[in-house]
């Protein structure tokens, strides 16, 4: 049996289920120390939630806070592809728009973001996402192979849809929310320089729309702001490779090439699953592993049973190479970002308006009588 086809029974037969990855945390600081979970907008009914960090219950020692969501997550990993090491195991392409250039590996929504919708590869793009409806994504793997590790969505447009085959979230149990105040104090009197009047210095006072408090001509009060919170019941990083769902990819009706495609992405999967995780997250947010409390690694098989599961990082990349050279990595291109096609595109006038109005009318003939 040689390397590249040493997992073949994972991609062929329903043995294995998952990859699963538990991986204790601790601040910088220590485990008791302080740090800062993301922050999320409102909701619509700001009784559903006020905004904020995302703590389910919201009141009570016992609770889960979200800590780095599942998105942010595959953002924060995705781009190791582009970097030296990486960027002969997939296509490369680079969008610019004036003086800005982006990969596309750095675009959130994957190859259903509006930036590259507003290229040249809108078609390419749009031809694979109709291919991946028909149960062949060869297409997508040749132009964005990431969209079949991290998923993607092409809500705007076919509505075709592949799922995350590696998804991490880092969360943080039993916390207790704190609170910050500041006071910022203008290093001189400027009424007295007579910059403006006492009046106006009042009436800017606890105003901060006010021009001079916006400019930072006045004091500035910040009472009881978002603080931090503290784990009491620690911190964990849980990562899930879905094998049994990277079955489901295939290539159309040819086993051969279904074959070389899920070896492919398999060795995609395995890059980002050991991928060393960042560990600044945010100001206020630099996580590490507990040395204390090391890392598990599971493998989970379809029939329930668990077994400890090594695979290094250098290993996987090792693989993912044979595997790219095998399938035939698409090729990487530079395209231009076209303000026209934007345009048209948010006036529902592209050619993206033809396939909605075709998944429209084939998912109301779908819908029983």
């Amino acid at each position: 049996m040689s390397d590249l086809n040493k997992y073949d029974n994972w991609l062929t037969s329903d043995t294995v289920a998952a990859i699963v990855i538990r991986e204790p945390l601790v601040p910088v600081e220590g485990a008791d120390g302080i740090f800062f979970p993301a922050t999320f907008a409102a909701a619509e009914d700001k009784k559903v939630f006020p905004g904020g960090y995302n703590i389910d219950p919201p009141e009570g020692e016992k609770n889960v806070c979200l800590v780095d969501s599942v998105g942010s997550q595959a953002n924060r990993v995705e781009p190791i592809f582009a970097k030296p090491g990486y960027v002969d195991l997939v296509p490369q392409v680079v969008i610019s728009a004036g003086e800005k250039s982006i990969n596309l590996l750095e675009a959130g929504h994957r190859a259903g973001d509006a930036v590259v919708r507003c290229t040249p590869l809108q078609k390419k793009l749009q031809d694979a996402f109709k291919a991946v409806l028909q149960g062949n994504a060869l297409k997508m793997a040749k132009v964005a192979p990431t969209s079949l590790v991290f998923g993607v969505w092409d809500s705007r447009d076919t509505q075709a849809k592949l799922p995350r085959l590696v998804a991490s979230t880092i969360r943080a149990f039993d916390v207790q929310k704190l609170t910050r105040s500041a006071v910022y104090v203008p290093p001189y009197n400027y009424v007295k320089m007579e910059v403006f009047s006492e009046e106006e210095q009042e009436k800017a006072a606890g105003d901060s729309k006010n021009p001079l408090s916006k400019r930072g001509f006045v004091n500035a009060l910040a009472s009881g702001s978002h603080g931090g919170v503290v784990a009491k019941g620690g911190i964990r990083r849980d990562v899930t490779f879905s094998v049994a769902a990277l079955r489901l990819l295939a290539a159309g009706d040819d086993a051969k090439q279904t074959l070389a495609l899920r070896r492919y992405v398999l060795g995609l999967s395995l890059v980002a699953l050991t991928a060393p995780p960042q560990t600044y997250l945010r100001q206020g947010c630099n996580l590490v592993p507990d040395i204390d409390n090391p890392r598990k690694t599971t493998l989970v098989n379809a029939d329930g049973s668990r077994e400890e599961f090594r695979f290094p990082h250098d290993q996987a990349k090792a693989f993912a190479n044979m595997a790219a050279m095998e399938f035939g990595v698409g090729e990487s291109q530079s395209v231009k970002f076209d303000s026209e096609l934007a345009k048209i595109d948010i006036a529902g006038e592209g050619n993206v308006k033809v396939t909605r109005k075709k998944t429209a009318k084939a998912a109301a003939k779908s819908k029983p009588e």
